[in-house]
């Protein structure tokens, strides 16, 4: 299925965008039709999901809360489309404007059938929210970017470098740069020439070692902006390569697609953390890297592997 997301822009796209809120959300509770919406409908910004034929089969809204807090609300998805990743999509696309808009943290009220779709998705549990037709509801939160300031994050960066090249020859070979990290996400790229193969393309083994690196250098960092330390390894891992590489690849790997939970490594435990990095070529996505990185406490065995 080719599913469309955009914002609803025409008055039939209004309609069913509204009428999927209330058939989902507030009709099974009995409620009148223009319950599903609020007087902040018009300084919001709404996504929605459309099938090949046009029909809305999942939305949801952002809105602002204050300067630095955005809220996620009436997020819903036709019965007969669950299961397809559809919420997730809508989701990220909101966090998306969030961050465009220059919020730094998103919060919403979930049910308990919702929770853990949204733990999934990288929110924590905040506190107890006002029950909703008789139904109880949890607050979460979710951070969108480094706690640590952009001169730290600026610090940082040649300390990561020296790093990777220090610790991790390969990467001095591939005379892989941290080319950029801000409050958003870390940015790695690797030159063509010392990474061709026979067709004149980047060699395939270098664009995996490419998203492994960037995706440890996330990790890495999120190590650092919450004061701990630790051993991180690649425990598994999965590449989809979408297109030849023809010239400088960079790797982009975005904090708040990252859900960092370290509490293993107060308990002298490992963590682990499934980080997604994006390969572009010119700004064009060629390939997604997909790995799950485990972090041992420093007093456990030394790592195997990099």
């Amino acid at each position: 299925m080719n599913w469309q997301l955009s914002a609803p822009q025409t008055e039939a796209q209004w309609l069913a965008y509204y009428q999927l809120r209330w058939q989902v959300l507030r009709a099974p509770w009995d409620q009148p039709k223009g319950s599903e919406q609020d007087e902040s409908e018009a300084v919001s910004f709404h996504r929605m999901v459309c099938t090949e034929e046009g029909e809305v089969v999942a939305v949801g809204r952002l809105h602002k809360v204050d300067e630095r807090t955005a809220q996620v609300r009436y997020m819903a998805v036709s019965a007969q489309w669950q299961g397809h990743g559809l919420g997730a999509m809508v989701l990220q696309q909101l966090e998306q404007v969030a961050l465009e808009q220059g919020m730094q943290r998103i919060i919403l009220n979930a049910r308990d059938t919702a929770s853990g779709f949204y733990q999934k998705a990288g929110y924590s549990y905040l506190e107890p929210a006002n029950s909703l037709f008789g139904i109880a509801h949890h607050r979460y939160v979710k951070t969108l970017g480094f706690s640590a300031s952009t001169d730290l994050l600026q610090q940082w960066r040649p300390e990561l470098q020296s790093t990777f090249w220090q610790k991790i020859p390969l990467s001095a070979y591939m005379q892989l740069q941290v080319q950029s990290v801000d409050q958003h996400k870390i940015c790695c790229v690797a030159p063509l020439d010392p990474n061709i193969n026979l067709h004149h393309t980047m060699f395939a083994g270098s664009i995996y070692t490419l998203g492994t690196l960037t995706g440890w250098g996330m990790v890495w960092l999120l190590l650092k902006d919450q004061q701990l330390d630790g051993d991180i390894v690649l425990a598994d891992a999965h590449i989809r390569y979408l297109k030849p590489v023809t010239g400088a690849a960079e790797g982009r790997c975005w904090r708040h697609q990252c859900a960092p939970d370290f509490s293993a490594l107060h308990q002298q435990r490992k963590a682990r953390l499934d980080i997604k990095v994006g390969i572009f070529c010119d700004d064009i996505q060629v390939a997604v890297f997909e790995g799950r990185f485990a972090v041992l406490p420093k007093n456990s065995r030394p790592p195997l592997a990099p």
